[in-house]
């Protein structure tokens, strides 16, 4: 019998091809849908990979018709929030009409399992932490609106169309697979995480601090880091869970435990043994202090147990062994 397979856009980007890796793991064909804009071919290992992009509804019904997939796992988006404010109309364009192509086209080939790649942004600055799923929903840039608008596209797909869904509102992705085959790169960097360990290469300037002076033990923002491998099988259980008959759901994925900049900082430079270069610079507008997830619902809904995920510390271990090795082969091809 061959392989079910899932249709995965932005298979070749970080969250995507862990998650391709993931859905090989528990027996699926996993189809990367990518136009290479900022994913990787090298990270499409585990299934075949279809150039084209969700904006291109032909492209889209092609992948749908060669392939027969039994559900979409949609990663493919815009995902900077200093570009969103800056470029809005790319993100509405990319998020939202490109959700909305995919969502005609399992109308159109009778697929009604759809995974969606949400974002803790949705909830914009909360009025207290940890955030539960039933907070109330401010985005207060496009990037967060645009992916809350998607959201409601899919629940009024479901009740015009039965398309259940899954939405995962994830927190701050990092680490690497741990064997080592892929990681986080991206032309444009922005995460803490690679760019601390840039720095630390000496490959970018020190690392700016943004923001000393928030209402925190440290003075520094304090995030929810979840390893991208637990993302991933986050992925395929709530695929599961919805191939098994479930209702649609939205859910958040977090650890439920908080880390400042600065702690980040301390763990790095004890696990790699090398002092991060750093200097402080002013608060991005609109970052809050502290953004950590209730991860109640994952752990009953998903059996993503927090005493089971990665912490930081192998976060960061992980993302380490990945970037010193892919940016010295970088540096050495260079």
């Amino acid at each position: 019998m061959s392989q079910a397979k899932v249709l995965v856009t932005g298979g070749a980007g970080y969250v995507g091809s862990h998650a391709c890796k993931a859905l090989a793991a528990a027996g699926y064909l996993p189809v990367a849908f990518d136009n290479l804009s900022t994913g990787n071919r090298w990270a499409v290992r585990w299934g075949p990979l279809v150039l084209g992009d969700v904006l291109d509804p032909s492209a889209v019904h092609l992948a749908f018709k060669q392939y027969r997939p039994i559900a979409v796992m949609h990663f493919a988006a815009a995902a900077l929030v200093g570009e969103s404010v800056r470029e809005p109309a790319l993100y509405w364009r990319l998020n939202l009409v490109g959700t909305l192509n995919l969502i005609e086209a399992c109308r159109i080939h009778d697929v009604s399992v759809f995974v969606f790649s949400s974002t803790c942004a949705v909830y914009g600055i909360p009025p207290s932490v940890p955030i539960a799923e039933a907070a109330p929903k401010r985005p207060i840039n496009p990037y967060g609106a645009s992916k809350l608008a998607a959201e409601q596209l899919l629940q009024d797909a479901e009740t015009a169309y039965g398309l259940r869904y899954a939405a995962l509102r994830y927190f701050n992705a990092a680490g690497a697979d741990p064997d080592g085959e892929i990681g986080e790169h991206r032309p444009v960097e922005t995460h803490l995480i690679p760019l601390m360990l840039d720095a630390l290469l000496g490959l970018r300037p020190p690392l700016p601090i943004l923001g000393t002076d928030y209402p925190t033990a440290d003075g520094t923002a304090i995030r929810d880091y979840v390893h991208v491998c637990d993302l991933a099988v986050a992925h395929v259980r709530a695929l599961e869970r919805l191939l098994a008959g479930s209702p649609s759901f939205a859910c958040n994925l977090g650890t439920g435990e908080g880390h400042s900049v600065r702690q980040v900082i301390e763990t790095a430079e004890r696990i790699t043994g090398r002092q991060v270069p750093c200097i402080e610079a002013p608060r991005r507008p609109g970052d809050p202090p502290e953004l950590v997830a209730d991860p109640s619902f994952a752990r009953d809904a998903l059996k993503l147990m927090p005493s089971n995920m990665m912490g930081l510390e192998r976060i960061l271990e992980t993302a380490w062994a990945w970037h010193a090795r892919y940016r010295a082969r970088r540096l050495r091809d260079a």
